[in-house]
C-alpha cells in the first residue's frame, strides 16, 4: 500500500561505524607482512603505512565532496558515470563484479577463517580445507543477514566496530608497554637502504591501501544517509584520523615484539604477536580479529549490493537487480548475486595473489573517480557544494593513484596483466549489449524520422515545386519584357 524504496536509516553513528567497520578488518592483521616484504625494512614500512593513511585521507575528502555534489548512491560507479560517461562506468562495474569485489571478499573471508581456527590448532597451522570451509560459512552468514534486514545489518556493524577497536587496543597496549620499558632492538637500522627495491613499492602501497580501504563506503549508501551533506564529511574525517592513529600504533607494537623475520614468516601476524607478548590472551585476540573480518564482510556486502542496485536503475545492469524485497526493504537480488563468484575464489585463491589481482583495478577506477571530480568542477563552476576541498587534493591523489597503477606492471606483471585483461574484456560486452541498446533507441528515433520523411516530405516538395515554378514563370515574363524593350 506504500511506496517501496530504500529508507534513510543510516545515522551519523551508523555511518561512522560503517567506515570504521570497513577499514579495520583483515587488512591490519594480514597486510603488515605484505608491506614489510615489499618495502624491505621496518622504517620504510612505517613510512608507507603513514603515506597510505595520508593518501586515504585525500581520497576520502575527494569522495566527501563528490557525495555532496552527486546525490545518488553507488560510490565509484555513479561518480564515474556522472563525470566521465557510460563507458568507463560500465568498465568499472564489469571489473568490480568479476574481479575487484569477489577477490576482496575472498581475501577477507579467508582471513576470517584463518583467525577463527588459529586457537584450535595452535601451535600448528590450521588445515587449508578447514580454513576455506569456515570462511564460506562466515560469508554465507553475512549474506543471509543482509538479505534479511538493513537495520540489523547496521546494528551488527556498530557492535563489531567496537570489537575492532578493542582488538586494536589489545595489540597496542602491550606493545607500548614493552616499548616504554626500552625494547627498541627491532628498530635498530630501521632504514636499511640495501633492502629497498623501488619497483616493489607499488605492491607495498597496495597492501597498505588494502588495510585502509573502506573510507569510500558511505558513498555507496548516500541515498540512505540521514543529513548526508553534514554527516558524510564529518564521518569520513573522524574515522580516517582514528584509523591512521590506530594503524601506526599497531604496527609499532608489532615491530616492538616481533622482528623482521618473524613478521615475514608469520601466516597470521596478530596471532604471532599474542603468542610472544600476551600469552594469557592467546585464545581471545584471534577471535576478536576474526570478528573484525566478519564486520568487514558485512560492510562490503552492504555497500556493493547498492552499486548493483544503482547500475540496474541506470540501465547498465539487468533490471532484476534494481528490485527491493517488499517486506524486508532490502535489495535482495543484488545481495545474492556475489554468492557464486566469492565461493569460487575462496575455494581456489590465495590471499596475497588475490590482493595484487584486485588492487590494480580498484585503484585505477578510484583514480578515475577523483579525476571525474576535477572534470565536474570544470564543467559546473556554478554548482554550489556544501563541502569543497582544495584543488591540489584531487589532483595529487589522482596522479599518485594512476602512477602507482602504472608502476605495478613492473612489480607483478602476471597478476596485474590478468586484472588489466579483466577490465579490457568489458569493452566488447559494452558495445554488444549496452551500446547496442542505445543504438536501438537511435534506430527507433530514425524510424520516426523515416515516417516523417515518407509522409510529410512529399507534400513539402510538391508545395516547393509549385512555388519555384511560379517564381520561374514570373522571372521568364520579366526577361521577355526586357528583351522586347531592348
Amino acid at each position: 500500500e506504500e511506496a517501496i524504496f530504500l529508507r534513510k536509516k543510516i545515522t551519523l553513528l551508523r555511518a561512522f561505524s560503517l567506515l570504521i567497520g570497513s577499514m579495520v578488518g583483515s587488512g591490519i592483521f594480514i597486510s603488515p607482512k605484505g608491506v614489510l616484504k615489499n618495502s624491505g625494512s621496518v622504517g620504510f614500512s612505517l613510512v608507507i603505512w603513514f603515506s597510505c593513511g595520508l593518501l586515504s585521507m585525500f581520497g576520502a575528502l575527494c569522495y566527501a565532496e563528490l557525495g555532496t555534489r552527486i546525490t545518488k548512491s553507488g560510490g565509484h560507479y555513479i561518480y564515474i558515470l556522472e563525470t566521465l560517461g557510460p563507458l568507463p562506468s560500465f568498465l568499472f562495474l564489469w571489473a568490480e563484479f568479476f574481479a575487484i569485489r569477489p577477490a576482496n571478499s575472498a581475501v577477507v573471508s579467508l582471513a576470517f577463517g584463518r583467525y577463527m581456527l588459529e586457537p584450535f590448532f595452535a601451535p600448528c597451522a590450521a588445515p587449508v580445507p578447514a580454513v576455506k570451509l569456515v570462511s564460506l560459512l562466515g560469508y554465507y552468514t553475512v549474506l543471509t543477514l543482509n538479505s534479511w534486514s538493513v537495520t540489523w545489518s547496521a546494528r551488527l556493524q556498530t557492535a563489531l566496530s567496537v570489537v575492532k577497536l578493542l582488538a586494536l587496543a589489545l595489540i597496542i597496549v602491550p606493545g607500548m608497554m614493552l616499548l616504554a620499558q626500552g625494547h627498541t632492538e627491532n628498530f635498530q637500522d630501521a632504514f636499511d637502504r640495501q633492502s629497498l627495491v623501488l619497483d616493489k613499492l607499488p605492491l607495498a602501497f597496495y597492501a597498505g591501501m588494502f588495510a585502509y580501504s573502506g573510507w569510500f563506503q558511505t558513498s555507496f549508501v548516500r541515498e540512505e544517509l540521514v543529513k548526508p551533506e553534514r554527516n558524510i564529511p564529518l564521518a569520513v574525517i573522524v574515522s580516517v584520523i582514528t584509523v591512521i592513529v590506530g594503524y601506526m600504533l599497531t604496527n609499532v607494537s608489532y615491530y616492538t615484539v616481533l622482528g623482521t623475520q618473524d613478521v615475514l614468516a608469520s601466516p597470521a601476524v596478530a596471532v604471532s604477536f599474542v603468542q610472544r607478548a600476551f600469552k594469557s590472551l592467546i585464545s581471545v585476540v584471534p577471535v576478536l580479529v576474526a570478528l573484525s573480518c566478519f564486520g568487514t564482510m558485512n560492510g562490503g556486502i552492504f555497500t556493493f549490493s547498492r552499486t548493483l542496485f544503482v547500475a540496474s536503475r541506470e540501465g547498465q545492469w539487468p533490471p532484476l537487480f534494481s528490485m527491493i524485497h517488499i517486506r524486508r526493504h532490502t535489495p535482495l537480488p543484488a545481495v545474492m548475486l556475489m554468492f557464486p563468484l566469492v565461493t569460487a575464489m575462496v575455494c581456489i585463491g590465495d590471499i596475497y595473489h588475490l590482493l595484487n589481482f584486485f588492487s590494480f583495478s580498484r585503484w585505477l577506477f578510484i583514480g578515475l573517480a577523483t579525476l571525474g571530480l576535477i572534470v565536474h568542477r570544470h564543467r559546473h563552476p556554478e554548482l554550489h557544494s556544501p563541502f569543497k576541498v582544495p584543488l591540489f587534493v584531487p589532483v595529487s591523489f589522482t596522479i599518485i593513484c594512476l602512477f602507482t597503477v602504472a608502476m605495478s606492471f613492473y612489480s607483478d606483471p602476471v597478476n596485474i596483466s590478468i586484472g588489466c585483461t579483466m577490465v579490457l574484456s568489458g569493452f566488447p560486452v559494452y558495445y554488444l549489449i549496452i551500446h547496442r541498446q542505445m543504438s536501438d533507441r537511435c534506430r527507433n528515433l530514425f524510424s520516426i524520422s523515416q515516417d516523417f520523411l515518407w509522409t510529410k516530405l512529399p507534400s513539402f516538395f510538391s508545395t516547393l515545386s509549385d512555388y519555384l515554378t511560379h517564381k520561374l514563370q514570373l522571372l521568364l515574363e520579366v526577361v521577355q519584357q526586357e528583351i522586347k524593350t531592348y
